[in-house]
């Protein structure tokens, strides 16, 4: 970006409302100042360009007036970043809404501030003291919701984001006498099924082990309500350089944090009438559901969304694609990935409107503003295909008795890119690999195998199958499921992914034209 420019916080924002009027929305000085009413554990881009959105748009309707101190996890720079720029920055909304281009550019201010849990995390106890405080948002991927046998009470700060919370709300509690009028309403937007109750389970678990007593348990059941949601948002995060630097020339200054995301958006929170009543931010979109049950709504969005980013990242990758887009404009990949959630996902989601919704996916995926690198979307690979894929591959077996090939195919084309050639190119180019819990694990299983192309594949599809630790259940057991990925597997080892794509299709439509 041009050094000439300034760098985005309050002191430029007079300049960039005189001189960029009809460019970038610019915050009145009056959503500046708004009192601290919310903790966000996460600085990522999805919470970005989701939440904080809602409720900067809320503020500016008069629906909320408070702002969000964001809580860095993992010692990240974002929360350096983000106070340099007085917390604001850019979000950018581009993509095609019922026919027609939307683009939409605007300076976030419902951010006052973030702290580095790792640095100073006296300041996030002394943040649950605050009086007015009434929410807790969170998003720490989908592995961010986990037992925590090991953090300490006294740690600074505790290991694990539920280990965190608990030492948090602990601290409000013990500073508020326990008065249920202090209580938070915790709404985690990780994509775990039931991610409330499980967060609630987890902070009820360490209470527990550090022996927190029983008024603070009482007071966990009454004033802090633990909600499930679904979060349904395509956030890509920092656009590429050369878009970047063409923005930052537009919007007239430097943003470090500028943040580029999709206009469809979905925000299901499971609740009953009072909650809605409760969460009046919530009515600033459409796209935000209070609903008593929101099962239907997950299964739609990580089964066909999410599932199919799962199933087109690794067969795309190969064949040298770098975003959602590149791959999805592959015929073979469109094909592929429209047979898998036609075919496939969508009989076995049973969700109202699956197959309409799975049309709505294959759009967005199209979207030509919105550059969704696959790389991103290996993070946590491991987990990611256990929720996405793994349960649908499993009752679609159940149900009808036939393997479905395209999810083989993409759960060969997983294993793939687990033997870790992939990742290890780009550490040498210099390049960031994003993590997967399970890497050395998958990596050793695969052993000398994955460095000679020559060896069966089977033995080592069937060691990783079976491991219940990795999926769950041993898939093993799911008749012919293991053997049609070592076929698809071994094609991609020998011919290419190109190849062995092209054979998968050719062999689903010959399949499909007998039945």
């Amino acid at each position: 970006m041009s050094a000439a420019l300034p760098r985005l916080n309050r002191s430029v924002l007079d300049t960039i409302r005189r001189e960029r009027a009809g460019v970038v929305d610019v915050p009145a000085d009056e959503l500046l100042d708004l009192p601290e009413l919310a903790v966000q554990f996460g600085t990522g881009a999805l919470l970005r360009g989701f939440v904080d959105d809602f409720i900067h748009r809320a503020n500016q309707k008069g629906l909320f007036a408070g702002r969000i101190v964001a809580v860095a996890s993992t010692g990240s720079v974002r929360d350096r970043a983000l106070n340099e720029q007085d917390g604001l920055y850019t979000l950018v909304v581009e993509g095609i809404e019922r026919g027609q281009r939307v683009q939409e550019r605007r300076v976030i201010s419902s951010l006052s501030r973030a702290i580095s849990a790792v640095d100073e995390w006296p300041a996030v106890l002394a943040l649950a003291k605050t009086p007015e405080l009434q929410y807790v948002f969170s998003n720490t991927t989908e592995v961010g919701i986990v037992a925590d046998t090991e953090s300490g009470k006294d740690d600074a700060p505790p290991k694990s984001f539920p280990a965190k919370l608990t030492r948090f709300l602990y601290e409000r509690g013990k500073t508020f006498n326990y008065d249920a009028a202090r209580g938070l309403t915790v709404i985690p937007c990780e994509l775990i099924e039931n991610n409330g109750a499980k967060l609630r389970d987890i902070v009820n678990s360490i209470a527990a082990r550090w022996q927190l007593g029983d008024e603070f348990t009482k007071w966990l059941d009454a004033a802090v309500p633990f909600c499930n949601t679904l979060v349904d948002r395509i956030v890509p995060g920092s656009p590429r350089a050369e878009n970047a630097k063409a923005l930052a020339e537009l919007l007239g200054y430097e943003d470090t944090m500028l943040t580029s995301c999709e206009p469809y958006c979905l925000f299901a929170i499971e609740g009953d009438a009072s909650l809605a009543k409760k969460l009046t931010w919530a009515k600033v979109d459409d796209g935000i559901v209070i609903a008593p049950d929101i099962a239907p709504y997950r299964k739609r969005k990580v089964h066909l969304l999410n599932g199919a980013h799962s199933l087109l990242t690794c067969a795309a990758l190969p064949l040298g694609c770098e975003t959602v887009l590149d791959a999805i404009s592959q015929p073979s990949i469109h094909r592929f990935v429209r047979g898998a959630m036609m075919d496939e996902i969508a009989p076995m989601v049973e969700a109202e409107g699956a197959e309409e919704f799975a049309e709505a996916v294959l759009d967005r995926f199209q979207n030509p503003f919105i550059r969704h690198a696959l790389i991103d979307i290996t993070l946590q690979a491991t987990m990611k295909m256990k929720v996405r894929v793994v349960p649908i591959a499993q009752k679609y077996i159940e149900r009808t008795g036939i393997v479905p090939q395209s999810l083989a195919f993409g759960f060969a084309a997983y294993l793939l890119f687990m033997q870790g050639r992939y990742q290890a190119s780009r550490r040498e180019q210099g390049l960031s690999v994003p993590a997967d819990d399970q890497a050395e694990k998958l990596k050793s299983l695969w052993g000398d195998v994955a460095n000679d192309a020559s060896l069966p594949v089977g033995e080592v599809v069937w060691a990783i199958c079976q491991d219940t630790a990795l999926w769950g259940i041993d898939l093993t057991t799911l008749p012919g499921f293991c053997e049609a990925v070592a076929d698809h597997l071994w094609r991609m080892r020998t011919q290419g992914m190109s190849a062995a794509l092209e054979h998968h299709l050719a062999s689903s439509q010959t399949s499909s034209s007998r039945n």
